[in-house]
């Protein structure tokens, strides 16, 4: 089971990472529903624990964000786009390998 703090980390990095890749990459992997699952949850911990929020990783940049974009956060940090590509990558490959193979079949 996850701490707070640990949670509250998890879903800043997806934030980043997935706003990176769609606002920088104009790409998605995760649907909007899903980013703003995680956005309504990140903003409601950071409401109900604003102590533990302010003790983990990126805290500035997410001190009064209200989960409604992406597009303000930092998104030019080079972690941030190195982890993003690296993220989109693996993902591209994984969809690649599960991809059915098809045959073709010549008809004489």
């Amino acid at each position: 089971m996850q701490t707070v703090k640990e949670r509250i980390r998890q879903r800043r990095l997806q934030m980043l990472i997935h706003s990176y890749i769609y606002y920088k990459l104009d790409n998605n992997i995760v649907s909007d529903a899903t980013w703003s699952r995680w956005a309504k949850e990140l903003q409601q911990l950071q409401v109900d624990y604003p102590k533990e929020a302010s003790e983990v990783e990126w805290a500035e940049y997410f001190k009064d964000w209200d989960g409604s974009s992406g597009a303000f956060l930092p998104l030019d940090n080079e972690w941030v786009k190195q982890t993003a590509l690296k993220v989109l990558e693996v993902h591209n490959n994984t969809k690649k390998q599960s991809k059915p193979k098809t045959h073709s079949l010549s008809l004489f």
